[in-house]
């Protein structure tokens, strides 16, 4: 981190430690007299749920094996809820009970009972301490959100002690919850938080004017973070999926109840559907951009399922910064923007000017995308500009990370833009093969400390058989201080299912009844790579790299090209 970006982490980091301050103060003696007080006999509604779980993990909860956020931990004998968690992302899952849904897939009563009992044990070990992991504004949150939807679960069958018990700490919970709503973190946190008051003033009875108050909050924090394009303010596509699948049971209650939906969140819907659209590959997965890790693809199944629009995406979504090229099958996806904003970009990534590229049921160009949770060692290397289908120079990322073990610790990273401007221009020509359809993107992440700027150019010819890629480092005027560049590295990384036969000077790519030739006019080498995006843990695959000296050849022309 340069001192010219010292700066803007300063802010940041006094901004963090204020709103904790202020999280702290309001969890006081005095302040907790206010979540306490008399509950509801009973539950106005059970809100539904989009999450589709697995019997097969209930079966391993029930045997006391957790698998959260990469990690297994065996209780044993003892409660969960008193075993050291291995990670704070595993405490996070833990506390935040989404795991419940693959106890209502199984739906017997051992399942029920299971259930019952691990609320139970929260109850007894985890309530008490306001200020603790369980408490953080997501997690307590996500909580909510999981007893709400999953109370047929919990409360079916249950003994009436247990069931006031449930409802008591219902009310308590959504107290809190609204009292510290706006001293969430930004972005996507304080958006859960939204959710999670809209459905518990839903579901708890109480005056309609809360329910009312409520919904509207949420819609105006959707005004804040969907964008006109219906993409998130994070840039992250996977924030897209999240986001719908707890907004849609807040809207079917909604209406279900005869309580008037906020225009806010009629419009949000409207616009994330299609969005989340543009960001899917034909094989039902989400391009790997921005935190985007291995995609749920039952859950984007059920989602598109509430996408009445049914026209094709958008090719260019200017205000979330991507392009979309399609044609005969074959998709490409590229980040055509510049970093979100410092606040939002914790989990973001350097990957500007980055593609993906899929044909059919095949994806074949991908980027690394981001690890499962709680794999610390490997998620600085999975942001890095060396984990996209992008231009580096000197091994150098285009975006900068606040990089400090304690600021990773307080802030969680945040990326310093790296590139301030993503200049774009749609290109599209006719030819005897078809339209030409594609773009030219130049962004300056590099300006600053080489003075070059990386332009890319991608058409999508022939019907969709062919992509034709150009880049270029254009060298700006040297000012004091600019490092030499050296070299500069085209990286393509590939599919784990793709095999890769170099012929010369071409290579020959197979997979999946698909055969594709990549072409360039320098030199190109295969190397190893990894997908850190896959639901199994992290897959060896393999990378095609060109090395060129910006000096001397400043641009580089190359292809991939489906064979008959």
């Amino acid at each position: 981190m340069s001192l010219a970006d010292k700066p803007q982490i300063a802010v940041l980091t006094m901004q963090e430690a204020w709103r904790r301050l202020r999280r702290r103060l309001r969890n006081g003696p005095i302040h907790r007299l206010r979540f306490a007080g008399t509950a509801p006999e009973r539950l106005a509604v059970v809100p539904p749920t989009l999450l589709q779980g697995d019997p097969f993990t209930a079966e391993a909860i029930y045997g006391g094996r957790f698998l959260l956020a990469g990690r297994l931990v065996e209780a044993g004998r003892a409660s969960i809820f008193q075993v050291p968690p291995p990670t704070p992302e595993f405490s996070a899952e833990l506390h935040g009970f989404s795991w419940l849904c693959h106890h209502a897939a199984v739906g017997d009563a051992l399942a029920a009972r299971n259930a019952r009992a691990l609320v139970a044990d929260w109850l007894r070990f985890a309530s008490g301490r306001l200020g603790g992991p369980a408490f953080e504004p997501e997690v307590a949150a996500r909580r909510l959100i999981s007893w709400l939807c999953h109370a047929e679960l919990l409360l079916g069958s249950a003994e009436y002690d247990f069931y006031r018990r449930i409802l008591k700490s219902l009310t308590s919970q959504t107290r809190y919850l609204r009292s510290i709503a706006q001293e969430a973190p930004a972005g996507l946190p304080r958006l859960t938080v939204r959710v999670a008051l809209a459905l518990a003033s839903l579901s708890l009875p109480g005056p309609a004017s809360r329910a009312r108050a409520a919904a509207q909050h949420l819609a105006d924090e959707l005004d804040r973070q969907i964008l006109p394009d219906g993409g998130h303010v994070s840039r992250n596509p996977a924030a897209l999926a999240a986001i719908l699948a707890d907004l849609l049971p807040v809207r079917e209650t909604l209406l279900a109840q005869g309580q008037p939906v906020p225009k806010g969140i009629y419009s949000a819907i409207d616009r994330m559907l299609p969005a989340l659209r543009f960001f899917r590959h034909a094989d039902g997965t989400l391009a790997l951009f921005n935190g985007t890790g291995a995609s749920d693809m039952a859950l984007t199944a059920a989602l598109m399922r509430f996408d009445e629009t049914l026209g094709e995406p958008l090719a260019n979504a200017r205000h979330s910064g991507y392009h979309r090229l399609a044609a005969g099958g074959a998709v490409v996806i590229a980040d055509t923007g510049c970093p979100p904003a410092v606040a939002l970009s914790r989990n973001a990534h350097a990957g500007t000017l980055a593609f993906e590229l899929s044909c059919e049921a095949t994806r074949i160009v991908v980027n690394c995308g981001a690890p499962q949770p709680g794999r610390i060692e490997l998620r600085r290397l999975s942001r890095s500009t060396a984990a996209h289908s992008t231009v580096t120079v000197a091994d150098r990322s285009s975006s900068r990370f606040a990089g400090q073990p304690h600021l990773d610790r307080f802030l969680g990273s945040p990326l310093v833009p790296g590139p301030t401007e993503v200049l774009t221009e749609d290109v599209e020509a006719d030819e005897a093969g078809g339209r030409i359809l594609g773009f030219e993107a130049t962004h300056n992440g590099y300006e600053r400390d080489f003075g070059l700027l990386h332009t890319r150019r991608l058409e999508l010819r022939d019907g969709g058989r062919q992509l034709a890629g150009t880049d270029r480092l254009v060298s700006t005027r040297r000012s004091r201080g600019q490092e030499d560049a050296g070299a500069a590295t085209i990286r393509f990384h590939l599919h784990p299912q793709v095999s890769v036969e170099t012929l010369g000077g071409f290579a020959r790519l197979t997979m999946r009844g698909q055969t594709w030739r990549f072409s360039a006019d320098r030199p190109f080498v295969v190397e190893d790579s990894i997908l850190f995006a896959d639901s199994a843990g992290p897959r060896r695959t393999l990378q095609i790299v060109v090395a060129v000296d910006p000096g001397l050849t400043p641009e580089v022309s190359w292809s991939f090209e489906r064979l008959a």
